[in-house]
């Protein structure tokens, strides 16, 4: 069953942030289990202590390092816990980047928070005047914001103990002679969605509601290509960094592959992938390691689908796709052979694929949030015999939340013939994890709203 209509997944999202019926900031368990005692369709039965909200200032819990039960492998390869969980009394987080040690969230306040790692201690604030800050990218000493009145931002970091960041420049830039006129040329005319930097040519992509891609060449601080990428809202950009291939997702339910016309600032598009049933797609992921390069995209379904690069040809070919998330998947991060993915059913699930093969294992569902997990970051803290990692996570009950994840190596499958079956399984989206998602109660009764008017 399609869980939303054509129409943006952002945007039934935004209506439920613009009604008083929101998850309270101090929601208690109490009205959580009184609401499901008289839903107990979505009775989620008892939460944990592991998994309640914390409403307090972010802080180490003195719980120990949690066990995951695992689903394919009977030895424990995954360790997590949740390190510091902060309330917003400012409003949700839209976006998260990290880099070089920093911390930069962006929300509905109209300020980006910057904190330390792995400590998150806060460093500091920018305050714009600009309305609210839908997606943030963070590169060496550069951080790009997009914001509500559809133009970018570009900052130049300093990580010293004196933090001070300073803007450098605006896109579009005002025409001072023609200060008076609303840009049209450059201008995206909706929300940017999301950004992807282009490291060897500097250029910045951006993605909008309007339906639109542009390209901005940083250092010259203009936009030097615009093209109407899809037939509905884009949802999400990533860039490869090896090749400059670009890749686009959208509300229209296809995901699109374009590369820059050598020797010119425009750009063709090259191959569409299009998903079964064509839900919206709301998320991309690369992973490149080595000889292999996957895609991954998260849609409004519940599903994952992943697709693998040709060495010789370059084509991507559908590799399957993972199932476990109830509702929409909205967010992906991908790191090495470990992909995260953060859903409408409140859960981040952490999957690891198989060396020299397309099978994925979930190795973990991360549980403790009590909104839609809107937004995700994570890299690496040690990438020995065991990988360790900080994943940051924001969600729409307003916490920001930061997980230590402790990956171990994975014993290979003894058993040819099951592992082939685990594969079919996946391909043909027959297996499935069990979850217990826990939601607030204005955001059920929103879902059940919206079913009941289709």
């Amino acid at each position: 069953m399609e869980l939303y209509s054509k129409r943006s997944l952002w945007s039934i999202m935004d209506e439920e942030q613009k009604t008083t019926q929101q998850s309270p900031p101090c929601l208690s368990m109490k009205t959580h289990q009184n609401f499901f005692d008289h839903n107990p369709k979505f009775s989620p039965g008892r939460p944990s202590s592991a998994s309640t909200m914390q409403l307090s200032p972010p802080r180490s819990p003195e719980s120990p390092w949690t066990l995951t039960p695992l689903h394919s492998s009977p030895s424990p390869t995954l360790l997590y816990h949740c390190v510091a969980s902060l309330h917003r009394r400012e409003g949700n987080v839209f976006s998260i980047a990290v880099s070089r040690g920093i911390i930069f969230t962006g929300s509905e306040s109209s300020r980006v928070r910057i904190w330390k790692q792995p400590e998150c201690i806060e460093r500091g604030c920018l305050k714009t005047s600009s309305g609210e800050i839908r997606a943030i990218l963070a590169y060496g000493n550069m951080l790009f914001t997009t914001h509500k009145d559809y133009k970018i931002r570009i900052w130049r970091m300093s990580v010293s103990e004196n933090f001070q960041p300073k803007k450098i420049t605006t896109l579009p830039r005002n025409n001072s002679f023609l200060s008076f006129r609303r840009t049209t040329s450059q201008q995206h005319k909706d929300y940017i969605s999301c950004i992807a930097y282009y490291h060897a040519d500097g250029l910045l992509y951006t993605g909008s509601w309007d339906k639109t891609v542009k390209v901005w060449k940083v250092t010259d601080k203009k936009c030097i290509d615009s093209f109407t990428a899809h037939e509905d809202n884009i949802n999400a950009i990533v860039v490869n960094q090896e090749d400059g291939c670009l890749f686009t997702s959208s509300a229209d339910g296809s995901v699109k592959i374009w590369r820059k016309v050598f020797g010119e600032s425009s750009h063709n598009l090259t191959m569409t992938l299009k998903l079964q049933n064509n839900p919206p797609v709301n998320a991309l992921a690369l992973s490149s390691l080595l000889d292999s390069f996957y895609l991954y995209s998260g849609s409004s379904d519940g599903s994952i689908n992943f697709w693998e690069k040709e060495k010789v040809t370059g084509r991507f070919n559908h590799g399957g796709f993972l199932h476990g998330h109830r509702f929409s998947v909205l967010c992906l991060v991908a790191i090495e052979r470990l992909i995260f993915s953060g859903s409408e059913d409140t859960t981040i699930r952490v999957w690891r694929r198989e060396e020299d093969s397309n099978f994925h294992d979930c190795l973990a569902v991360l549980e403790g949030h009590r909104g839609p997990v809107r937004c995700l970051a994570a890299c690496l803290e040690m990438e020995k015999v065991v990988m360790g990692l900080l994943v940051y996570s924001a969600s729409l009950d307003r916490t920001l939340k930061v997980w230590r994840v402790k990956v171990f190596p994975g014993e290979k499958k003894a058993n040819a013939e099951e592992t082939t079956a685990m594969r079919y399984d996946q391909k043909m989206g027959f297996r499935e994890y069990e979850m217990s998602p826990v939601l607030s109660p204005s955001w059920v009764e929103k879902k059940l709203q919206d079913n009941h008017l289709r």
